[in-house]
């Protein structure tokens, strides 16, 4: 996994979870708080899915085959909606289920030491975990707000440590709070009522977790910035004199799709075209380094057939001025590839 991919923030999570999950669960033998029951439960479930991210990094390095010849990379989406899945079941489903049941059936909370110290130990704990998560995510966020840093960030594991980190904080302070209200009442339900509140927040960051994952999933484009170094590096103002239309798409989140139709001049030879295209590709991967696949289609364009509906990239230049330039739909036909090949342009 890369460095984008905050190897160092899912183990810091993946040890706290681990630490913590065992103390609520030992506070939750000795008081009975079922806030403690539904804490110990959560912090199994993050740590759970601190080991699917690290497995999906490690399934996403394998090469390409003949059977999936893009590669693995979509592996670190599929085990971040995993993750999603965990939360939501796991931790915030037993969570609304454990508080419900508190609630019918209260009972006061024994050893009250216990689920405070265990708590504040969490809130600890989890602080430590949150702050590494926020230094690896500063190293990449650059000047995006937190907000557009998780929606827009292509490697899944830093915004759901970020995510997860920041429920658990939340929910520690539910919990103390229900606790803390529990004993100051003595009465059990408001033990129950954190505990609710605590399932109610798992679900709400599951549901964001998914949504996120859903769209990486369904294939995301370059961000604005990349697509405009892409297309600053595909017109070299000779032989490819613009770009008729161009579509990105992410095929992990360190390896990008470009497929672009490009214009040329009708004078241009076979020759002069394929080399275009191969110098195109050397300044498309200078400038976005993670464009590992690259496909260009040369099309004869002019202006002034275009305008009086003979030339043939004018429809698709209708179509572009409707869609983002960072769009999914690859052109058709092309006239390069991935790698290296001397027989034709493009590899």
């Amino acid at each position: 996994m890369s460095a984008s991919g905050g190897t160092k923030a899912i183990v810091a999570a993946l040890s706290a979870n681990l630490a913590i999950a065992a103390a609520k669960f030992v506070a939750f033998l000795f008081s009975g708080s079922s806030s403690m029951l539904a804490e110990s439960v959560h912090s199994l479930a993050d740590s759970g899915n601190q080991g699917l991210l690290l497995l999906g990094g490690k399934k996403a390095q394998r090469q390409a085959t003949p059977e999936h010849p893009f590669g693995y990379g979509r592996e670190r989406y599929i085990y971040a909606f995993l993750v999603s899945i965990v939360l939501f079941s796991v931790g915030g489903m037993f969570a609304v289920y454990e508080g419900y049941e508190k609630i019918k059936h209260p009972h006061p909370i024994e050893a009250w030491y216990w689920p405070v110290g265990v708590l504040v130990f969490a809130i600890i704990a989890e602080g430590f975990s949150f702050r590494t998560a926020i230094t690896e995510s500063n190293q990449t966020r650059g000047t995006m707000s937190w907000t557009d840093f998780i929606r827009r960030a292509k490697a899944p594991e830093l915004p759901v440590v970020l995510l997860e980190d920041f429920g658990a904080l939340i929910g520690l302070v539910l919990a103390l709070g229900g606790v803390g209200l529990a004993l100051a009442t003595d009465d059990g339900v408001w033990d129950g009522i954190g505990t609710l509140c605590i399932g109610v927040l798992l679900i709400v960051i599951a549901l964001v977790l998914a949504a996120e994952t859903k769209s990486l999933l369904l294939g995301e484009s370059a961000g604005p910035e990349q697509i405009e170094k892409i297309k600053a590096a595909v017109v070299d103002g000779d032989t490819v004199t613009g770009i008729i239309h161009m579509r990105t798409l992410h095929l992990g989140p360190e390896e990008l799709l470009v497929a672009a139709k490009i214009a040329v001049q009708h004078d241009d030879t076979a020759t002069e075209v394929a080399n275009a295209i191969n110098a195109a590709e050397t300044r498309i991967r200078a400038a976005v380094p993670i464009a590992r696949v690259i496909y260009l289609e040369p099309d004869i364009y002019s202006a002034d057939a275009a305008s009086t509906g003979t030339n043939p990239g004018r429809s698709t230049l209708a179509e572009d001025a409707e869609q983002p330039s960072g769009g999914s739909s690859v052109p058709e036909g092309r006239a390069d590839s991935e790698g290296e090949n001397p027989s034709g342009p493009g590899h």
